[in-house]
């Protein structure tokens, strides 16, 4: 058996998807906690060159995040099914929902995701979901997924989907990032919504190296240290308030005007650690390796400042993940996918549900009802074509 260690934090989705593929197939390794150990953080950092988990090391191999396709070379996969009755591309709310009520129709399931829990991973505080008081969206998903795993008959694949089309036998076929193709007589489409990233040029290496979209998974490693957070909605006011109980100081970069709730503006307004600077966009990262300061521009008076930050958080909004899907099903000038009541597309036999369509109202519990709804008509369809 392979020498693996995985360094990981424990609100990480990432890290649990990790050990959770380790474990499914069979795989020992010992897991270190870097957000609880600060020699282990270093360690980690030192070793990989990375301010993220998940870090895996196999057989002295540093594998930086949850890259399926490296640990199939290692590890392999399991068995699947030559054709589905129902393919869900996506594994958020809506896509987990679909699964379940797919399979309580004995319906065999196939879900092929990036990461199980989508942007709903990213909240930090749900307190309008019922059953909850408070709860994260890490912690709810993390439920739905227990949810699935106890259901017969769902395969939940860890891959991006790259293509859709139909297949010569009336059904569709899924291609995938690992060049891994799937068959299934129906399709559900949950892909859901996809980060903002600035766009600036030096962007790209700066990504896991001090620059994240999930304070949830990399926060714990900035214990102490100055950081910086871009947006101005909810989720940047959230992310914002639980970076100020774990770094020195919080650098906050607002575009314009604060758009979160009431409740958020109250609570950001009572921490000291935090500095708001706006109407101010960052127009710059600078740094060797890893993040060490940016500098802001002021929209009104053009003035740039330099600010020293270890830390770069984003959360300046989403765009649909619809990138694979090429036409294959009709989209609006927003690019969500156009649906009718009933979650029908454009092409008979795929159907959608949740942020990637046009409905209005972008929640956790609206995603779920539409993902349900969908599976119940997947079923309809099949029952009425066979």
């Amino acid at each position: 058996m392979p020498d693996v260690t995985v360094y990981s934090t424990e609100g990480c989705q990432y890290c649990r998807l990790t050990k959770s593929y380790l474990s499914r197939l069979g795989v020992p390794y010992t897991e270190i906690d870097v957000g609880k150990d600060k020699t282990a953080a270093e360690e980690m950092v030192k070793l990989s060159g990375q301010y993220g988990v998940p870090v895996t090391v196999v057989d002295g191999e540093v594998i930086v995040g949850f890259d399926v396709a490296r640990f199939r070379d290692l590890f392999g996969s399991g068995e699947t099914p030559d054709v589905y009755d129902v393919l869900i591309i996506g594994g958020g709310p809506a896509g987990l929902t679909a699964a379940m009520y797919a399979s309580r129709k004995m319906l065999s399931v196939l879900v092929l995701s990036e990461n199980i829990g989508g942007q709903a991973l990213e909240s930090w505080a749900i307190e309008n979901y019922m059953g909850f008081r408070l709860v994260t969206g890490g912690e709810l998903m993390q439920k739905f997924e227990e949810k699935v795993r106890e259901e017969a008959g769902i395969t939940l694949e860890l891959d991006s989907v790259t293509a859709l089309h139909e297949g010569e036998d009336g059904g569709f076929v899924a291609e995938t990032a690992s060049e891994r193709t799937f068959s299934a007589r129906s399709v559900i489409i949950t892909s859901g919504m996809r980060p903002r990233w600035l766009g600036l040029p030096e962007e790209k290496r700066f990504i896991g190296r001090g620059e994240s979209i999930c304070s949830t998974c990399d926060g714990p490693l900035f214990v102490g240290k100055s950081v910086a957070v871009i947006g101005g909605g909810n989720y940047a006011l959230t992310t914002a308030i639980e970076m100020s109980g774990i770094a020195k100081e919080v650098h906050l970069i607002v575009r314009s005007d604060l758009r979160a709730d009431e409740i958020y503006r109250k609570e950001y307004a009572s921490i000291e650690n935090i500095i708001t600077h706006k109407p101010a966009v960052v127009t710059a990262i600078h740094g060797e390796t890893l993040v060490q300061g940016i500098t802001i521009t002021d929209r009104e008076t053009g003035k740039e400042t330099r600010i020293a930050v270890d830390g770069l958080f984003l959360a300046i909004g989403h765009e649909p993940n619809n990138g694979f899907l090429d036409g294959f099903v009709e989209t609006n000038e927003h690019g969500e996918i156009t649906i009718d009541v009933n979650c029908q597309t454009s092409r008979p036999g795929v159907f959608a549900a949740g942020d990637i369509t046009n409905i209005h109202g972008k929640q956790v519990i609206i995603a779920s009802g539409e993902g349900a709804k969908a599976a119940l008509e997947a079923y309809q369809y099949l029952s009425l074509k066979h």
